[in-house]
């Protein structure tokens, strides 16, 4: 009876320790939303990258773009409170070990992402593909630091 109610005990921590796992990445989760937030992003972000690689620049189109993504920088960041940093987040502890750099990197994405904006309004291609990776520099410089591989 003992070894039972042993077994029973720990199922149901087990279990409980699991439907913690899956509340925390539950939508409404600031986990999840961070997530969400940078996935909208990159759902702005690489079809620029698309059409400079592929030399199918479209002015207007990624100009459109750029805009988007500026509408939708501002999402992710609301999310990375004191208390979000569990399983299954690819943030490193540094994120609020080392706060005031993480902060750094924000302010030169969204300089970086300005950039992008301004010139895209000038549709010269050369200048849109000099931003656009000073834009990739910058996320790739943050994810160096602050995510996990």
């Amino acid at each position: 009876m003992t070894r039972l109610m042993l077994v029973s005990s720990l199922s149901i921590l087990a279990l409980a320790a699991c439907s913690q796992v899956v509340e925390d990445t539950r939508p409404g989760q600031p986990v999840k939303q961070r997530q969400e937030a940078f996935k909208a992003m990159l759902r702005s972000f690489e079809p620029m990258g698309t059409m400079l690689r592929t030399n199918q620049y479209q002015p207007d189109a990624f100009s459109q773009l750029a805009s988007e993504l500026i509408s939708r920088r501002d999402a992710p960041w609301e999310h990375f409170g004191p208390d979000t940093l569990y399983p299954p987040s690819k943030a490193k502890a540094a994120v609020w070990d080392r706060a005031e750099a993480f902060e750094r990197e924000r302010q030169d994405f969204f300089e970086r992402t300005d950039a992008l904006a301004a010139a895209a309004q000038t549709r010269d291609q050369a200048q849109v593909q000099t931003a656009y990776a000073k834009v990739y520099d910058s996320c790739k410089s943050c994810h160096d630091d602050f995510k996990t591989k």
